[in-house]
């Protein structure tokens, strides 16, 4: 995370201060770095250590107040290095997790960080035993791990690791936050959208917001413009797009938004945990590159039938999700092994092995 943080910081720093396209480019190669280091680790952290929730109010505000400047660029991208210095400290500041402790030999240590992390009247004994049971066992097995990832009683988890950013992407969030201007220019602004996608929530409410926003708005699109989209769309019509905007980043944001990084993160075992969060980033990048250079493209030609094949991906997935997906709430991270045992259908693949 500090090699991220510094990374980031160089991006942010080399963007604000571009006086070329090619200072531009470079910038946006760092920041795209940083992105990936604090995507790969942070999750890793937090699953191990606390959760916690981000919004993207505050950038919306000040996009909203600098897109009036003609220096705003300048700033919006240097600004940057805010957050970016933050993270470098505050990763620099942070202790280890226990894992990670454990894995060094340093159970003293790992018992006193569980301690900071759960309070000081927790009974941290059974969950440092089970730490260091997750540990011997990792220690064990001497396949590397993307060959061990492979095995049949990870099989769950990997499936896991590549739908569910998957998933994450043909909800069309990452389309909707880019063309998000073109959607309110004319009945609104970029920080409502952030106001309202701020919210949390579970695993069972991961897509019905979603679904209804995607044939809402095709509805819409259909009424205002016609089936072919030449007509124009009328003003009553432009005040419903943004409602449903707003009903798709609150859906999106208890369900698909914080859920789809978590999970990945937490349902490992220890040994190949990283191994599968970086699958998991793979997969979410490389559909977003997908998506954002197609969508355009299939706006162009489906018309309101983009918003329509998204959602056929969003009632793909909800069923899914309540197929195969279990709970993990309140499930800790080394018995998370239990639940793909428990599973109708995961425990033909894990019930007859001993968890890693």
């Amino acid at each position: 995370m500090v090699l991220g943080g510094l990374t980031f910081f160089a991006g942010g720093a080399i963007n604000g201060g571009a006086v070329n396209v090619a200072m531009l480019i470079l910038g946006r190669i760092l920041l795209g770095l940083g992105v990936g280091f604090t995507n790969q680790a942070a999750p890793l952290y937090l699953s191990e250590v606390a959760p916690a929730k981000c919004g993207v109010v505050a950038s919306n505000f000040l996009n909203f107040f600098l897109s009036k400047h003609p220096w705003g660029w300048r700033l919006s991208l240097g600004l940057a290095v805010v957050p970016a210095a933050i993270m470098t400290l505050g990763a620099a500041l942070i202790s280890d997790t226990p894992s990670s402790l454990v894995e060094r030999g340093r159970l003293r240590d790992a018992k006193q960080s569980l301690i900071r992390i759960r309070g000081a009247g927790a009974d941290v004994e059974g969950e440092l035993d089970d730490l260091v049971r997750s540990v011997g066992a990792a220690k064990a097995a001497d396949r590397e791990p993307f060959v061990t990832i492979l095995e049949r009683r990870h099989r769950p988890q990997l499936v896991m690791a590549v739908a569910i950013p998957f998933f994450q992407q043909v909800t069309g969030i990452n389309i909707i936050v880019a063309s998000r201007c073109s959607f309110v220019r004319y009945v609104g602004s970029d920080v409502v959208f952030g106001i309202i996608l701020k919210t949390g929530g579970s695993v069972y409410l991961f897509d019905l917001n979603c679904l209804i926003w995607q044939l809402a708005v095709a509805a819409v699109l259909v009424a205002g413009t016609g089936a072919s989209g030449t007509e124009h769309i009328s003003k009553e019509l432009a005040v419903a797009v943004l409602i449903l905007l707003c009903t798709y980043g609150a859906g999106f944001g208890w369900s698909w938004g914080p859920l789809s990084w978590l999970i990945p993160s937490e349902i490992f075992p220890i040994k190949i945990r990283t191994t599968g969060q970086g699958i998991s980033q793979a997969v979410n990048f490389a559909t977003t590159f997908a998506l954002s250079q197609s969508f355009l493209a299939m706006l162009c030609h489906l018309k309101y039938g983009a918003f329509l094949f998204y959602a056929g991906w969003i009632a793909t997935m909800t069923l899914f999700v309540m197929l195969f997906l279990p709970e993990t709430k309140g499930i800790p991270l080394d018995s998370m092994q239990g639940i793909w045992e428990q599973h109708w259908y995961w425990r033909r693949f894990v019930s007859t092995t001993v968890s890693a």
